[in-house]
């Protein structure tokens, strides 16, 4: 089959929606298929700017979420337009959001529909809409009629199944977020190699968190842990891996814990870069919250730091409780928690060897059920569908 893969947003980009769409066209090419990818990043530059970013700047000077909606509205039509000046032919597109659904629709292409999360509650939860408003509403209904014309719909998790069907009355199929099982495994042997080239002390307990700084995902209380994880384990070093709207909330809570020199934010790390720091992490930290309504899915930080043989400590929401059994091949916490978060992984750095049985545990359930290949044939059997 030749297969598309689009969205309305820029790929690739920091972030599981990106990382997705290239694991999953890593697996289905393994598989034999043709895939191709359309995204924001093939707008030309300029008229992305003066169609959607741009007007969308202003607009949100008037009113909360008046920009953010015409910037989704504007990308899909560039999208549609991008989709119908295609010079190639495809057997079948794979929007990975409702409005690269929505551009695609009508076109006499077959549609699935991916769906990630809830667009509308999370745009809330980081601020770019008002609860309750029109343009709420409006984002809302837009979600509910992809659901219904798209011709599949998928989702990442079982609670996000159980919202589409309960917003729209679609029954979707769930199929668990997944990793390159080839890229991500366990590579501890070059641990001192890679402290060295990534310029981090030979002798530091590395802790590292691999999220975008966003409400929903808990940045803010590993650096709120810290302090208390400092009292026993002194040399410990934290690493953020991401950009978000949370990072000025990090930063005040390093100056205000004087924690500085304890405290790395990496930034945007490029994903073929991220074993590097599964490697030489002691204790990876997935501390996701409820925010608005919205909960973490299958988080692919998480896999990939099970497939890389690193212990992980995550919150008790969501996806997580899906994929992590607690104390055999992971650690729940309660979120919002510091205090449960700082014991968790003080109890991993003083147990060497009950953190390594945690984490061969954790290797195995990701060869058993998070492979990109045995996730890339299940979407070919619903294409074909």
């Amino acid at each position: 089959m030749k297969i598309l893969l689009t969205t309305i947003f820029a790929y690739p980009h920091t972030g599981g929606l990106s990382t997705h769409m290239s694991t999953l066209k890593s697996g289905l090419e393994a598989e034999g298929h043709q895939v191709g990818i359309l995204s924001f990043n093939d707008v030309p530059r300029l008229k992305g700017i003066l169609r959607a970013q741009g007007p969308a700047f202003f607009l949100n000077k008037f009113k909360k979420g008046k920009g953010f909606v015409w910037s989704q509205l504007q990308r899909k039509q560039l999208i549609h337009n991008l989709l119908k000046g295609l010079d190639e032919s495809y057997d079948i597109i794979n929007a990975q959001d409702i409005f690269a659904a929505l551009a695609s629709v009508g076109l006499g292409l077959p549609t699935a529909l991916t769906s990630h999360g809830y667009m509308a509650y999370e745009a809330i939860s980081k601020g770019a809409l008002a609860s309750g408003s029109k343009e709420d509403q409006l984002i809302r209904n837009m979600e509910r009629h992809a659901y219904q014309h798209a011709d599949r719909v998928i989702t990442v998790d079982q609670r996000i199944k159980g919202y589409i069907l309960e917003a729209s009355g679609v029954e979707a199929t769930a199929i668990k977020n997944f990793i390159n099982v080839d890229d991500f495994k366990p590579d501890k042997t070059k641990k001192v190699l890679y402290k060295k080239e990534l310029g981090l002390p030979k002798q530091s307990k590395i802790l590292f968190v691999p999220r975008r700084l966003t409400k929903k995902n808990g940045v803010v209380f590993p650096a709120l842990a810290l302090p208390r994880i400092l009292k026993e384990e002194p040399h410990t070093l934290l690493l953020y891996a991401g950009t978000g709207e949370d990072l000025p909330d990090i930063k005040r809570i390093i100056k205000q814990k004087g924690i500085e020199k304890n405290v790395v934010l990496l930034g945007a790390v490029p994903h073929y870069d991220m074993k590097k720091y599964y490697a030489v992490t002691d204790v990876v930290l997935i501390p996701s919250i409820h925010s608005e309504g919205v909960e973490e899915a299958t988080s692919i930080a998480a896999l990939e730091a099970m497939g890389s043989g690193a212990p992980v400590v995550a919150s008790f929401v969501g996806g997580l409780k899906e994929i992590i059994e607690n104390g055999k091949d992971g650690i729940h916490v309660e979120e919002q928690n510091p205090e449960a978060l700082s014991q968790a992984v003080l109890n991993l750095l003083n147990h060497p060897a009950y953190a390594n049985n945690l984490a061969e545990k954790a290797r195995g359930k990701i060869e058993e059920n998070h492979s990109h290949i045995a996730a890339a044939k299940r979407y070919a059997d619903i294409y074909r569908g």
